[in-house]
């Protein structure tokens, strides 16, 4: 049997038992960070590492695991764990992936099997690990002509997870990690309709509360959710829960903090709330910053250049949709630039304005729009209750309310 180059056949032997006693001492001494270290794969540790190349030497590492009255009752998990790291290490990543999976449908019935929930920890190592390997996997299908298939089977295995969790008892706070996880599986595979099962555990079954969850899952679980309410175009609610994440969201995790502003911004801007210019230069989200002039100024060529500009960004974010609507918020802005105008130059006829001034307006910005196609973006203003006013038809002119004839949306979407 050759030797891995550079270790020698008794080297790859003391490395071996040296995990084996480390996994046994973890699960007798119920040590879940020690335990979450062993099962972290893709940490490409150097103790793991060395571990796979030792595996790939002393190639009867089985012997060992059935030989010992310690191992022997975790040879389902061992067996496996050892089959994935060494794959991994020549980089085969759908065989790891395939054996990572038995090693984990392993430790999951020995999980069960143990009455306290001292092993969360390591249970979220194996979720996590399931979902990246299952990826890379993938990947690696893919590169091959073949179909990917690993992150939908991890998505079921993990959908098993979190029925082990959802009981009464103390495991129960782990069930919004793997939710966490399943929610990065289903985005990533385009199935976030997926997501509505799992939510409606979370969020109606009574053995859950939601404040007994770890800080750092809320947080996940609350920009996940958020980004469920863009897609369904319910801002009120995306408002909300991507306002949660980001209040509760570590300070020092400015990439996070980046990743909800990317949602967020979209969802206020469409409640009327503009973003100040040092938060898009801080959190580098600079593909905002015309979108917001535009609104701040009332031009339309500005708006349309951006979503331009930024077409493909803001489509893989799912938010150039969002975007787009905005374009009213602008039609409003600008009449009221108008009416400001005309109010400096007569107060007394302010609140009339001829449809002509609004082409001409527009003219200026390069829009080229006619008279009837002005009045009919007029009457959606006024249908939507973001301009206070009616229209004199013969004389092509809208005439303002002296009350409010603006209204603020006050942080409440476009009527619908």
């Amino acid at each position: 049997m050759a030797a891995y180059p550079g270790m020698s056949m008794g080297e790859a032997h003391r490395r071996i038992t040296e995990y084996l006693n480390r996994f046994s001492d973890a699960v007798s001494n119920q040590d879940a960070a020690s335990l979450r270290f062993l099962l972290s794969l893709s940490s490409n540790s150097p103790f793991l590492l060395s571990l796979a190349d030792a595996l790939n030497t002393f190639q009867d590492s089985g012997r060992l695991i059935k030989h010992s009255d310690h191992y022997s009752q975790f040879s389902d998990i061992l067996f496996n764990l050892f089959r994935s790291l060494q794959t991994y290490r020549l980089g085969n990543l759908f065989d790891s992936y395939q054996a990572f999976e038995k090693a984990a449908n392993a430790f999951i019935q020995e999980f069960r099997n143990w009455e306290s929930a001292w092993a969360l920890e390591a249970l979220y190592a194996l979720a996590y690990e399931i979902r990246v390997l299952a990826e890379r996997a993938d990947r690696e299908l893919a590169s091959n002509g073949k179909s990917p298939e690993k992150l939908k089977a991890a998505g079921s295995f993990l959908m098993k997870v979190f029925g082990v969790l959802a009981g009464k008892g103390p495991k129960r706070v782990g069930a919004l990690y793997v939710t966490c996880q399943l929610f990065k599986v289903y985005f990533k595979l385009g199935t976030v309709h997926l997501c509505r099962s799992v939510i409606r555990s979370i969020e109606t079954a009574r053995i859950f509360d939601f404040e007994e969850f770890p800080k750092r899952d809320k947080v996940t679980y609350m920009y996940y959710t958020g980004r469920l309410e863009v897609f369904n175009e319910n801002f009120p609610a995306a408002d909300n829960k991507l306002s949660y994440a980001l209040t509760h969201c570590n300070p020092r995790r400015e990439a996070n903090i980046r990743m909800i502003l990317k949602y967020l911004i979209p969802v206020k801007l469409s409640i009327g709330i503009l973003p100040k210019d040092w938060l898009l230069e801080k959190y580098n989200l600079v593909e905002y910053r015309d979108v917001v002039q535009a609104l701040r100024r009332g031009d339309l060529r500005l708006l349309r250049r951006a979503l331009q500009e930024h077409e493909d960004r803001f489509l893989r974010s799912g938010v150039f949709l969002v975007l787009e609507k905005l374009e009213l918020q602008v039609y409003q802005r600008l009449v009221k630039k108008i009416y400001i105008i005309q109010k400096q130059k007569d107060p007394t006829k302010a609140h009339q304005v001829k449809l002509e001034v609004i082409v001409k307006a527009l003219k200026w910005l390069e829009m080229d729009m006619d008279v009837d196609e002005v009045e009919c973006i007029m009457s959606i203003l006024i249908y939507k209750n973001l301009v206070k006013g009616y229209f004199a038809h013969k004389s092509k002119v809208v005439v303002l309310s002296k009350q409010d004839p603006f209204p603020k949306l006050n942080g409440k979407p476009v009527n619908s």
